[in-house]
């Protein structure tokens, strides 16, 4: 069970990285009851808002490069989580911008498939 939400977490990053709407639709719940919470920013809830957000920002970044360390990883019948470090590589209006973010995923099983009902990242100040 743990690798199935550890491959859902890995779609998420894919999507992320690759700027690809779809692929992040395919790794979101649907639903009303998720939550993302980007860095330094309010907490969005239901996929019709979460997904205008990735589309801004997939809009405004040029190029994308993220790599993950898991610090760890739990499983519970239905809910899953992951805490990460996210680290960044972006190009925005030419501007190369490094960053860490420490993140939580959460996902819950529906319909025999891991989706992401919980997504937050804050700001690791150097």
């Amino acid at each position: 069970m743990t690798s199935e939400v550890l491959a859902a977490n890995t779609a998420f990053y894919r999507a992320f990285e690759k700027k690809d709407i779809e692929a992040m639709s395919a790794v979101w719940s649907q639903g009303t009851g998720s939550f993302c919470i980007h860095p330094g920013r309010k907490a969005l809830r239901g996929w019709k808002d979460i997904r205008i957000s990735w589309e801004q920002i997939f809009k405004s970044t040029a190029y994308l490069e993220i790599n993950t360390d898991i610090i760890t990883t739990e499983t519970n019948d239905n809910i899953a989580y992951v805490v990460l470090i996210e680290n960044v590589l972006q190009v925005i209006t030419g501007r190369r911008v490094e960053a860490q973010s420490m993140a939580t995923n959460i996902f819950q099983l529906l319909g025999g498939k891991w989706y992401l009902v919980h997504h937050h990242g804050s700001p690791i100040m150097r």
